[in-house]
């Protein structure tokens, strides 16, 4: 399998901020307590640009290791440019990409991995794919950080009419069908919770939604024309209405006046004890 969802390094880097802003910083004390000891060998899964590298090896202590997967070799070759020189206590990161399928990987690929990391990715697999990735961290029983995965909800003020039909359309758009794969879309983090618990694994939740505002406006417009857009791709019939919506949306944008709350949600996952 390869995703065929591809997205434009200039989108990464404007959502970087938000999602550092987003991911919850406070699994990783949790996480920390259970890594093994040092070195720690991380693969980061659908890399794109190298933000979870970024956010989170100068929270984590001792030399490291980083293996950036993904299937985009711009994307891996901006990942590979733009890495921390150390962890948090100082010692050294080292970092290297593997292009390939990380549908793919299994459990003897990940042989003495301490550490799976991903962002805003489950939500573009198949409950199929999700088990097969619970599956392959398990048997090498190592911990996975898997952030930023879509929930299924937005807030947007003040509100509009419109919002929840929108917001209906774009969650079935998420679980489409693609090339024969049906996504997750929202459904993606209570199917990898249950993936991972029928292994034996202890999985804990938690929020991490984008809270945008007026500072963030240049990231909201561009997050509101690509949301409108998925919707009426699903819902063609709700083109004209979209229309005008847009056009409000992004004016109260310009304007300073919208508040949009993206939910999101992050897991951690620590392997079986013994």
């Amino acid at each position: 399998m390869t995703t065929n969802t591809a997205y434009p390094a200039a989108w990464l880097e404007l959502r970087a901020d938000a999602d550092a802003a987003a991911r919850a910083s406070g699994l990783v004390a949790a996480l920390r307590a259970h890594l093994p000891g040092p070195p720690l060998l991380v693969r980061d899964l659908g890399c794109g640009t190298g933000s979870m590298l970024r956010w989170l090896a100068g929270r984590l202590p001792g030399p490291q290791r980083w293996i950036l997967h993904d299937r985009d070799p711009a994307l891996l070759a901006v990942a590979a440019a733009a890495q921390p020189e150390h962890a948090a206590d100082g010692a050294p990161v080292a970092v290297r990409t593997e292009r390939g399928d990380i549908t793919e990987l299994r459990a003897d690929d990940l042989a003495g991995t301490s550490l799976v990391t991903a962002s805003a990715l489950l939500d573009l697999l198949t409950a199929e794919e999700v088990a097969g990735l619970a599956g392959a961290c398990t048997g090498a029983g190592c911990a996975a950080l898997l952030t930023l995965s879509v929930a299924g909800r937005v807030e947007l003020t003040p509100a509009d009419p419109l919002d929840a039909e929108l917001a209906a359309a774009f969650d079935d758009h998420q679980r489409r069908t693609v090339h024969g794969r049906e996504l997750l879309g929202p459904d993606a983090v209570e199917a990898t919770a249950a993936a991972f618990q029928r292994g034996g694994a202890a999985v804990r939740r938690h929020p991490s939604p984008w809270r945008l505002g007026e500072s963030e406006a240049v990231l909201a417009a561009e997050w509101l024309r690509g949301w409108v857009a998925a919707a009426v791709e699903h819902r063609p019939d709700l083109e004209p209405a979209a229309e005008g919506y847009l056009r409000r949306r992004l004016s109260s944008c310009a304007e300073g006046a919208l508040r949009v709350v993206v939910w999101h949600e992050d897991l951690l996952v620590l392997p079986a004890e013994g």
